[in-house]
């Protein structure tokens, strides 16, 4: 809602896709450092995480074709 133009909208699903991609990384940190007391819930954030990667992936993608329209 807050993007200005359809090209602002690509660059912040980029960003998001930046920050989402720098969480499984610190969850990765956490998980081998074995920083954490439930191995379910761990697991269930490093998937969901995933998740979200692969339709901000999709998303940014979409969005891209659409620019070119």
């Amino acid at each position: 809602q807050s993007a200005e133009s359809k090209k602002d909208f690509v660059h912040k699903l980029k960003i998001v896709l930046k920050e989402l991609r720098e969480n499984i990384v610190t969850l990765k940190i956490v998980f081998k450092a074995k920083l954490y007391k439930d191995d379910k819930k761990l697991t269930s954030a490093i998937a969901e995480n995933n998740e979200l990667i692969s339709i901000f992936v999709k998303s940014v993608e979409t969005a891209q074709s659409n620019l070119k329209k």
